[in-house]
Protein backbone atom coordinates (compact mmCIF):
# COMPACT_ATOMS: atom_id res chain seq x y z
CA UNK A 1 0.00 0.00 0.00
CA UNK A 2 1.69 3.20 -1.25
CA UNK A 3 -0.85 5.58 0.29
CA UNK A 4 -3.02 5.40 3.39
CA UNK A 5 -5.30 8.10 1.92
CA UNK A 6 -5.79 8.89 -1.79
CA UNK A 7 -7.98 11.71 -3.07
CA UNK A 8 -8.30 12.01 -6.85
CA UNK A 9 -10.34 14.67 -8.70
CA UNK A 10 -12.82 14.88 -5.82
CA UNK A 11 -15.81 17.07 -6.59
CA UNK A 12 -18.81 18.26 -4.60
CA UNK A 13 -21.21 20.99 -5.74
CA UNK A 14 -23.39 23.12 -3.48
CA UNK A 15 -25.50 26.13 -4.40
CA UNK A 16 -22.81 28.69 -3.48
CA UNK A 17 -19.67 26.55 -3.27
CA UNK A 18 -17.87 23.87 -5.29
CA UNK A 19 -15.12 21.55 -4.16
CA UNK A 20 -13.35 21.59 -7.49
CA UNK A 21 -11.61 18.34 -8.53
CA UNK A 22 -9.14 18.26 -5.64
CA UNK A 23 -6.34 15.68 -5.42
CA UNK A 24 -3.74 14.78 -2.78
CA UNK A 25 -2.20 11.68 -1.14
CA UNK A 26 -0.97 10.74 2.33
CA UNK A 27 1.65 8.04 2.90
CA UNK A 28 1.78 5.76 5.97
CA UNK A 29 3.87 7.09 8.85
CA UNK A 30 3.28 10.81 8.25
CA UNK A 31 1.23 13.74 9.54
CA UNK A 32 -0.50 15.93 6.96
CA UNK A 33 -1.74 19.36 7.95
CA UNK A 34 -4.83 20.49 6.03
CA UNK A 35 -5.06 24.30 6.10
CA UNK A 36 -7.26 26.98 4.61
CA UNK A 37 -9.54 29.84 5.67
CA UNK A 38 -13.08 29.27 6.94
CA UNK A 39 -15.31 28.13 4.08
CA UNK A 40 -12.38 26.88 1.98
CA UNK A 41 -13.64 23.28 1.88
CA UNK A 42 -11.72 21.60 4.74
CA UNK A 43 -14.75 20.20 6.61
CA UNK A 44 -16.50 19.29 3.35
CA UNK A 45 -13.45 17.25 2.30
CA UNK A 46 -13.38 15.41 5.64
CA UNK A 47 -17.13 14.69 5.50
CA UNK A 48 -16.64 13.25 2.00
CA UNK A 49 -13.75 11.04 3.17
CA UNK A 50 -15.93 9.77 6.02
CA UNK A 51 -18.89 9.31 3.62
CA UNK A 52 -21.00 11.72 5.66
CA UNK A 53 -21.60 13.55 2.36
CA UNK A 54 -22.03 11.94 -1.06
CA UNK A 55 -19.43 13.00 -3.61
CA UNK A 56 -20.45 14.25 -7.06
CA UNK A 57 -17.30 12.96 -8.72
CA UNK A 58 -13.78 11.67 -8.22
CA UNK A 59 -12.22 8.90 -6.18
CA UNK A 60 -11.49 8.40 -2.47
CA UNK A 61 -9.39 5.44 -1.35
CA UNK A 62 -8.49 4.70 2.26
CA UNK A 63 -5.97 1.91 2.98
CA UNK A 64 -6.00 1.33 -0.79
CA UNK A 65 -9.76 0.55 -0.81
CA UNK A 66 -12.84 2.38 -2.08
CA UNK A 67 -14.25 4.43 0.83
CA UNK A 68 -17.88 3.47 0.09
CA UNK A 69 -17.53 -0.19 -0.93
CA UNK A 70 -15.39 -0.97 2.13
CA UNK A 71 -16.86 1.69 4.44
CA UNK A 72 -17.40 -0.50 7.51
CA UNK A 73 -13.93 -2.07 7.35
CA UNK A 74 -12.28 1.33 6.77
CA UNK A 75 -14.11 3.10 9.61
CA UNK A 76 -13.05 0.36 11.99
CA UNK A 77 -9.46 1.49 11.35
CA UNK A 78 -10.07 5.26 11.52
CA UNK A 79 -9.99 7.44 14.62
CA UNK A 80 -12.23 10.45 13.96
CA UNK A 81 -12.05 13.66 15.99
CA UNK A 82 -14.56 16.21 14.78
CA UNK A 83 -15.15 19.83 15.79
CA UNK A 84 -18.89 19.17 16.15
CA UNK A 85 -20.00 16.44 18.52
CA UNK A 86 -22.49 13.73 17.66
CA UNK A 87 -22.89 12.37 21.17
CA UNK A 88 -26.07 11.93 23.18
CA UNK A 89 -25.97 14.95 25.48
CA UNK A 90 -27.94 13.34 28.32
CA UNK A 91 -25.60 10.35 28.64
CA UNK A 92 -22.47 10.22 30.77
CA UNK A 93 -18.98 9.73 29.31
CA UNK A 94 -19.04 6.11 30.51
CA UNK A 95 -22.49 5.41 29.02
CA UNK A 96 -21.50 6.97 25.69
CA UNK A 97 -18.30 4.92 25.63
CA UNK A 98 -20.33 1.75 26.19
CA UNK A 99 -22.39 2.57 23.08
CA UNK A 100 -19.37 3.40 20.90
CA UNK A 101 -16.91 0.67 21.96
CA UNK A 102 -18.72 -2.36 20.39
CA UNK A 103 -18.39 -0.80 16.93
CA UNK A 104 -14.59 -1.29 17.02
CA UNK A 105 -13.05 -4.76 16.75
CA UNK A 106 -9.82 -3.59 18.41
CA UNK A 107 -11.35 -1.58 21.26
CA UNK A 108 -8.85 -1.27 24.13
CA UNK A 109 -10.57 -0.58 27.46
CA UNK A 110 -7.26 -0.21 29.28
CA UNK A 111 -6.14 2.47 26.81
CA UNK A 112 -9.46 4.32 27.09
CA UNK A 113 -9.24 4.41 30.90
CA UNK A 114 -5.65 5.64 30.61
CA UNK A 115 -6.66 8.58 28.39
CA UNK A 116 -9.72 9.45 30.50
CA UNK A 117 -7.44 9.75 33.52
CA UNK A 118 -4.72 11.53 31.51
CA UNK A 119 -7.25 14.06 30.14
CA UNK A 120 -8.79 14.58 33.60
CA UNK A 121 -12.29 13.52 32.52
CA UNK A 122 -14.89 12.28 35.00
CA UNK A 123 -16.52 9.09 33.54
CA UNK A 124 -19.75 9.93 35.41
CA UNK A 125 -20.01 13.45 33.95
CA UNK A 126 -22.85 14.01 31.48
CA UNK A 127 -21.85 15.07 27.97
CA UNK A 128 -24.02 18.21 28.17
CA UNK A 129 -22.02 19.47 31.18
CA UNK A 130 -18.70 19.32 29.32
CA UNK A 131 -17.01 22.38 27.84
CA UNK A 132 -16.05 22.35 24.16
CA UNK A 133 -12.48 21.54 25.14
CA UNK A 134 -13.58 18.65 27.38
CA UNK A 135 -15.78 17.24 24.59
CA UNK A 136 -12.78 17.38 22.27
CA UNK A 137 -10.73 15.49 24.86
CA UNK A 138 -13.44 12.81 25.06
CA UNK A 139 -13.53 12.52 21.23
CA UNK A 140 -9.76 12.18 21.23
CA UNK A 141 -9.86 9.50 23.94
CA UNK A 142 -12.35 7.49 21.82
CA UNK A 143 -10.21 7.95 18.69
CA UNK A 144 -7.04 6.79 20.43
CA UNK A 145 -8.58 3.73 22.11
CA UNK A 146 -9.11 1.33 19.22
CA UNK A 147 -5.63 1.17 17.63
CA UNK A 148 -6.65 3.24 14.59
CA UNK A 149 -4.26 3.25 11.60
CA UNK A 150 -5.48 6.63 10.34
CA UNK A 151 -6.54 9.46 12.63
CA UNK A 152 -8.62 12.20 10.98
CA UNK A 153 -8.99 15.38 12.99
CA UNK A 154 -11.10 18.43 12.20
CA UNK A 155 -9.95 21.43 14.27
CA UNK A 156 -8.91 19.18 17.20
CA UNK A 157 -7.06 21.91 19.13
CA UNK A 158 -9.76 24.56 18.71
CA UNK A 159 -10.96 25.80 22.10
CA UNK A 160 -8.15 24.09 24.01
CA UNK A 161 -5.65 25.87 26.23
CA UNK A 162 -2.01 26.03 25.01
CA UNK A 163 -0.76 23.51 27.60
CA UNK A 164 -3.24 20.82 26.57
CA UNK A 165 -2.76 21.65 22.89
CA UNK A 166 0.93 20.87 23.34
CA UNK A 167 0.08 17.60 25.11
CA UNK A 168 -2.12 16.56 22.17
CA UNK A 169 0.66 17.36 19.70
CA UNK A 170 3.06 15.21 21.73
CA UNK A 171 0.52 12.34 21.70
CA UNK A 172 0.07 12.64 17.92
CA UNK A 173 3.82 12.70 17.39
CA UNK A 174 4.22 9.53 19.47
CA UNK A 175 1.48 7.77 17.44
CA UNK A 176 3.30 8.16 14.12
CA UNK A 177 6.48 6.66 15.51
CA UNK A 178 4.63 3.54 14.39
CA UNK A 179 5.34 4.03 10.69
CA UNK A 180 2.20 2.19 9.58
CA UNK A 181 -0.07 4.90 11.04
CA UNK A 182 -0.90 8.37 9.68
CA UNK A 183 -2.67 11.52 10.82
CA UNK A 184 -4.74 13.92 8.72
CA UNK A 185 -5.03 17.12 10.73
CA UNK A 186 -7.31 19.98 9.61
CA UNK A 187 -6.79 23.22 11.51
CA UNK A 188 -6.59 26.99 11.29
CA UNK A 189 -3.99 27.05 14.13
CA UNK A 190 -1.00 26.77 11.80
CA UNK A 191 1.60 27.05 14.59
CA UNK A 192 0.50 23.56 15.72
CA UNK A 193 1.35 22.19 12.28
CA UNK A 194 4.75 23.88 12.22
CA UNK A 195 5.62 21.75 15.24
CA UNK A 196 4.52 18.32 13.98
CA UNK A 197 3.38 18.18 10.32
CA UNK A 198 5.40 16.44 7.60
CA UNK A 199 3.14 17.55 4.73
CA UNK A 200 0.94 20.60 4.23
CA UNK A 201 -2.08 20.66 1.94
CA UNK A 202 -3.53 24.14 1.45
CA UNK A 203 -7.09 24.53 0.17
CA UNK A 204 -8.71 27.83 -0.79
CA UNK A 205 -12.13 28.46 -2.38
CA UNK A 206 -12.58 24.74 -3.03
CA UNK A 207 -9.27 24.26 -4.88
CA UNK A 208 -5.90 22.89 -3.76
CA UNK A 209 -3.24 25.63 -3.77
CA UNK A 210 -0.44 23.15 -2.98
CA UNK A 211 0.20 19.79 -1.33
CA UNK A 212 3.90 19.50 -0.42
CA UNK A 213 6.28 18.64 2.38
CA UNK A 214 6.33 21.30 5.10
CA UNK A 215 10.04 21.91 4.48
CA UNK A 216 9.41 22.43 0.75
CA UNK A 217 6.65 24.91 1.49
CA UNK A 218 8.69 26.96 3.96
CA UNK A 219 11.74 26.93 1.66
CA UNK A 220 9.83 27.91 -1.50
CA UNK A 221 8.13 30.96 -0.03
CA UNK A 222 9.54 34.15 1.50
CA UNK A 223 8.32 37.37 3.07
CA UNK A 224 9.78 40.46 1.38
CA UNK A 225 9.81 43.91 3.01
CA UNK A 226 10.77 47.24 1.47
CA UNK A 227 9.87 50.85 0.75
CA UNK A 228 6.82 51.80 -1.33
CA UNK A 229 9.09 53.56 -3.84
CA UNK A 230 10.12 50.08 -5.07
CA UNK A 231 6.59 49.21 -6.16
CA UNK A 232 5.09 49.74 -9.60
CA UNK A 233 2.67 47.80 -11.80
CA UNK A 234 5.39 45.39 -12.94
CA UNK A 235 7.06 44.71 -9.56
CA UNK A 236 3.68 44.19 -7.89
CA UNK A 237 3.08 41.22 -10.21
CA UNK A 238 5.91 39.30 -8.51
CA UNK A 239 3.98 39.06 -5.25
CA UNK A 240 1.41 36.40 -4.37
CA UNK A 241 -0.05 38.80 -1.82
CA UNK A 242 0.92 42.29 -0.78
CA UNK A 243 0.23 44.62 2.15
CA UNK A 244 1.08 48.27 1.65
CA UNK A 245 1.26 51.13 4.17
CA UNK A 246 2.30 54.76 3.83
CA UNK A 247 5.89 53.86 4.78
CA UNK A 248 6.49 50.50 3.14
CA UNK A 249 5.25 47.12 2.00
CA UNK A 250 5.34 43.50 3.06
CA UNK A 251 4.52 40.71 0.64
CA UNK A 252 4.73 36.99 -0.05
CA UNK A 253 6.74 35.58 -2.97
CA UNK A 254 7.60 32.08 -4.18
CA UNK A 255 10.48 33.05 -6.48
CA UNK A 256 13.18 34.50 -4.23
CA UNK A 257 15.93 34.55 -6.89
CA UNK A 258 13.80 36.59 -9.30
CA UNK A 259 12.86 39.04 -6.52
CA UNK A 260 16.54 39.47 -5.55
CA UNK A 261 17.40 40.29 -9.18
CA UNK A 262 14.60 42.85 -9.34
CA UNK A 263 15.16 44.64 -6.03
CA UNK A 264 18.81 43.91 -5.18
CA UNK A 265 19.83 44.98 -1.67
CA UNK A 266 16.88 47.35 -1.27
CA UNK A 267 14.70 44.70 0.38
CA UNK A 268 14.64 42.56 3.49
CA UNK A 269 13.88 38.86 2.98
CA UNK A 270 12.50 36.75 5.86
CA UNK A 271 11.30 33.17 6.29
CA UNK A 272 7.50 33.00 6.32
CA UNK A 273 5.25 31.13 8.73
CA UNK A 274 2.46 28.88 7.46
CA UNK A 275 0.06 31.58 8.64
CA UNK A 276 1.86 34.17 6.47
CA UNK A 277 1.57 31.88 3.45
CA UNK A 278 -2.12 31.24 4.07
CA UNK A 279 -3.06 34.88 4.81
CA UNK A 280 -1.22 36.39 1.83
CA UNK A 281 -2.44 33.70 -0.58
CA UNK A 282 -6.04 34.32 0.46
CA UNK A 283 -5.64 38.10 0.41
CA UNK A 284 -4.23 38.27 -3.16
Amino acid sequence: MDYILEIKNLRKEFKNFTLDNISFNLKPGYIMGFIGPNGAGKSTTIKLIMNLLKKDGGEIKVFGKDHIKYEKEIKNRIGFVYDENYYYENLSIEQMKNIVAPFYSKWDEHKFNYYIKEFDLNPKAKIKTLSKGMKMKFSLAIALSHHADLIIMDEPTSGLDPVFRREILDILYSIIQDESKSIFFSTHITTDLEKIADYITFINKGSIVFSKTKDEVLENYAIVKGGTNLLNNDTRKQFIGLRETSVGFEGLVNNVDKVKKTFGDSILIEKPTLEDIMVYSVRR
